[in-house]
């Protein structure tokens, strides 16, 4: 279904761009598929991209590690199905109204081969629908699937090493625990099954790197929709189409303020424009080059299947419509053109045992002033009463509030000492090789916390808040834990992708020296199939009858008001002078800090000031020596970035599993945010704050005051 270009036949450039010629359009509605996203937004996009003459397409990246190991451990999707269901019928539709192709990978979450079938049967159940009478689709799926047999093989000539310093060493115990394992295959299987069967009408993509189907999309308009090496387009074209992938998967997050979805304008000089499709939003060089900070263990140096992007040189510009920023300068080292083997990551989590949990608060303050100490012998109860338990079973705590601030002094409270001023609430979980026994134990401590006696004790009736949702204990099944986090070293040709008949024959056909995916394909539909409209750029929807010219779609937005960041008149800690202070995983096994700063001075102030170096990141997160995987400024987004191990209770920790509260990571900056500024640096910092606040009051002066006028008087 996707179209292709001779260079005869394109004479299309972008604006501000002019003498180049435009590649392809993508449109990302939004970051991740099942998520939901605005349609008038999608539908503007579309109109204004299928009116050009060169081709569009829809993609979207469906899965994550950043949720945990349930989805790989446990076969779960990551969205309801309903949710899958509902934005398929939209999205399919639109590719059908607008004849483009629509491109998803990583389907369901983790990309697994059966989630993979469950979103076929997806389609063909939509297809059934009265209402979808006009589909005729081409579909294709591509597996990413890889057998434990390979893995082992792979495991035992040494061709296997951790994904990072942070992942431990992989061991057949591993592979034997785990149900199944995927790899994130580049870009190459993708490309392959579009040359293959280029009137598809659908991808629908198995475990990829997040960039692979926009890297795939973009190289098979550049190739002409000839077989040939995506790699001969340079290193510079790879590097853009790459780069270009690595922004749009996250579809608006590139902007300002961070929105839903986003339109990339490819062009063959190895350049791409951004624009988010939230007409509220905009694109600033600031906020896109911010975005390979997302996320990432290091911002410069990216790493993927089969190489690394470099994004050193790159530039980004402004363009005259004040919100599409024009981005240039990447380059893709291809490992085996620098005499390396070609790696895929491996992803796998397998089940730890059995969770229950419990949940309530407690109020009074003369408990809570020796909670720790109750919650001690709490334990010590739960452990007497299983004393002749054989299993292994473990108890943690979750404590909310209990380090909080509690209610400010004020009359209300004066010589009320027993007043309550604060709630901790708290989660009890309990794991253990048996669902029976780990709901004995959270029972037990739940029972625990009702009754226990304290000193001082005056409510004899019952110290715990609880009944929240009926339930007195939550039995929520297996605890998964990511074990598989690794890089396989691939032969020649083991990166492709193969076709096959049907999933089984292509898991038969997939061994050593033959490509690693494989992809089915199936028409779904009852209608005539659809064909792409013969015309380069035509989608055979007018957008004229007549002479009348019919009112294009209007894209609406849903982004809350938004307000300038301002340094405060009295800068005294971190938060105060950073417009974004964020954190997230990096991978399963660390985390990253993202701090950006909005004007270039105040970046160069704390640049040169020492308040930021990795020494202090490491005294806030109480890193030993040698366990920082990388700090550092990053100019070309005004941001400092840290990225170090996960840990909890002093222990190196995998995101998900038991006793995890803040799976994303996102929740790790806090520390960051009350580190002092020194002296001299706040001196600085007040002076630029009362400069831009006096720049500002002259600006609304300036405004408020009503231009003067000449009066003539004539004798």
């Amino acid at each position: 279904m996707a179209p292709f270009l001779n260079d005869s036949e394109v004479t299309t450039t972008g604006p501000g761009n002019e003498g180049n010629e435009r590649l392809c359009q993508i449109v990302t509605p939004v970051g991740n598929f099942g998520n939901g996203f605005v349609d008038s937004q999608v539908e503007a996009a579309l109109e204004s991209t299928t009116e050009l003459s060169t081709p569009t397409a829809i993609i979207l990246d469906s899965g994550s590690t950043d949720s945990g190991p349930s989805r790989l451990a446990l076969g779960y999707l990551a969205c309801p199905r309903s949710c899958y269901e509902r934005d398929m019928n939209r999205l399919v539709n639109f590719g059908v109204k607008y004849k483009v192709p629509l491109l998803i990978s990583s389907v369901g979450g983790d990309g697994s081969d059966e989630h993979v079938d469950e979103f076929l049967a997806i389609i063909r159940e939509l297809a059934q629908l009265p209402e979808n009478s006009s589909w005729n689709l081409k579909v294709i799926a591509i597996y990413a699937g890889v057998t434990p047999t390979r893995v082992t093989e792979r495991l035992q000539s040494g061709k296997i090493i951790g994904c990072g310093k942070t992942v431990p060493e992989l061991t057949q115990k591993e592979i034997d625990q785990v149900p199944r394992i995927v790899a994130q295959m580049g870009p190459e299987p993708f490309l392959q099954a579009m040359l293959d069967n280029p009137d598809f009408n659908i991808i629908i993509g198995g475990r990829s790197y997040d960039p692979s189907p926009y890297i795939a999309y973009a190289a098979y308009n550049a190739l002409q929709k000839k077989p040939g090496d995506m790699y001969s387009l340079g290193k510079d074209v790879m590097g853009s189409f790459t780069h270009m992938g690595k922004i749009m998967e996250c579809g608006g997050h590139c902007a300002t303020p961070k929105s839903n979805g986003a339109i990339a304008h490819v062009y063959k000089n190895a350049t791409f424009d951004l624009t988010p499709m939230d007409p509220l939003a905009k694109c600033i060089p600031r906020s896109v080059a911010a975005h390979s900070l997302y996320e990432k263990p290091r911002p410069d140096i990216l790493h993927g299947p089969g190489g690394y992007m470099n994004l050193s040189n790159c530039t980004f510009e402004q363009l005259e419509d004040g919100r599409t920023v024009r981005v240039s300068g990447a380059v893709f080292e291809a490992s085996r053109a620098n005499g390396e083997k070609y790696t895929v990551k491996l992803e796998a989590a397998r089940v730890m045992g059995f969770r229950t949990l419990f949940m309530g608060s407690f109020s009074d303050p003369i408990l809570i002033s020796q909670l720790d100490n109750m919650l001690d012998r709490i334990r010590a109860y739960v452990k007497m009463q299983h004393k002749d338990v054989t299993e292994t079973w473990d108890l943690g705590f979750h404590i909310y509030g209990l380090n909080g601030e509690a209610v400010k002094a004020s009359p209300t409270f004066v010589d009320r000492p027993y007043a309550v001023t604060q709630r901790v609430f708290v989660v009890g979980e309990a794991i253990a090789e048996t669902q029976k026994l780990a709901t004995s134990i959270a029972n037990v401590a739940r029972v625990g916390c009702v009754h226990a006696p304290y000193k001082g004790q005056k409510a004899t009736s019952g110290n715990f808040g609880f009944g929240i949702g009926g339930k007195l204990e939550l039995e929520v099944a297996e605890c998964a834990e990511f074990c598989i986090y690794h890089l396989m070293s691939l032969e020649d040709g083991e990166e492709d992708g193969v076709s096959a008949s049907c999933h089984a024959d292509g898991i038969a056909n997939t061994v050593d020296g033959k490509g690693l995916f494989h992809w089915t394909v199936a028409n779904i539909g009852q209608a005539e199939p659809l064909k792409v409209a013969e015309a380069i750029g035509s989608t055979g929807t007018s957008h004229t009858n007549g002479d009348a010219t019919t009112t294009k779609t209007k894209a609406t937005s849903i982004l809350p008001p938004t307000q300038a960041f301002k340094i405060p008149e009295n800068p005294r800690f971190l938060a105060d002078i950073a417009s974004v202070l964020r954190s997230k995983n990096a991978g399963p096994y660390e985390i990253t800090v993202d701090i950006l700063f909005d004007l270039a001075e105040v970046y160069e102030l704390v640049k040169s000031s020492g308040v930021l170096t990795a020494e202090k990141i490491a005294e806030q997160y109480k890193l030993v020596p040698g366990e920082m995987v990388w700090s550092g400024f990053f100019d070309l987004a005004q941001a400092f970035k840290a990225t170090f191990p996960r840990k909890r209770d002093g222990k190196l920790r995998v995101s998900g599993g038991y006793l995890e509260n803040d799976v994303h990571g996102s929740q790790q900056y806090l520390q960051l945010m009350e580190l002092k500024l020194s002296d001299d640096l706040r001196e600085k910092l007040v002076a630029i704050q009362r400069r831009e606040a006096d720049k500002l009051a002259s600006l609304q002066q300036q405004l408020s005051t009503p231009p003067a006028v000449e009066v003539t008087v004539s004798a």
